[in-house]
């Protein structure tokens, strides 16, 4: 029987090389994977890139975009062993949705994966979603400095400080977000300091 996963952390995880293992898995037993990213985050060149240097075509998703049809219409092409959707926080409620029917009425499995929470500590709309509807919740881990288990990010400016306000999405990666455990998150927001 399919699931609905979500694969969850902060940021520096490893949730797109996680994503890139299982799909690279599925191909060598010679199993058809669809592989999505949010067009939204466009660092990669539309493809899909871990820090440690593996990447891999992708299709994009954005909102307003039937995922459903548009993969019910590829595995009835084609049989698909599993969809595979990185950057999950930036689904639509809707789109999680689909993804849940995908699994119920095509039998298909979805791994997503994503942020669990923005650089204040709020859930994104499709994080949300995937914590209401998932059927398996696995949190991929890393650390904090202090080498406790990080659970939120924070955001910081080119010199160093730390965002407390601004816009819930913008793209960036190791040079403006920062992962900490809970005791430094509020400790940086606090003093403005990662």
């Amino acid at each position: 029987m399919a699931k609905l996963y979500f694969y969850y952390s902060t940021m520096n995880a490893g949730k797109s090389t996680a994503l890139l293992q299982a799909s690279h898995n599925y191909g060598e037993r010679g199993m058809r994977t669809l592989v999505y990213t949010a067009k939204l985050d466009d660092r990669a060149g539309g493809r899909i890139a871990s820090r440690i240097g593996i990447s891999a075509e992708a299709r994009h998703f954005m909102p307003g975009q039937d995922l459903h049809a548009e993969i019910a219409a590829e595995h009835a092409a084609a049989p698909l062993a599993c969809v595979l959707v990185d950057e999950a926080q930036f689904l639509t409620r809707a789109q999680v949705t689909e993804l849940a029917r995908v699994v119920d009425g095509l039998d298909v499995p979805v791994l997503c994966y994503g942020l669990r929470t923005d650089f204040l500590g709020q859930l994104f709309e499709g994080s949300a979603q995937l914590l209401a509807w998932a059927d398996n919740l696995v949190e991929l881990k890393t650390v904090c400095h202090c080498g406790a288990k990080a659970t939120m990010v924070v955001r910081v400016r080119p010199d160093g400080r730390v965002e407390t306000a601004g816009a819930q999405v913008e793209i960036g990666g190791n040079d403006r977000y920062v992962p900490l455990c809970r005791k430094h998150f509020r400790q940086a927001l606090e003093t403005g300091t990662a």
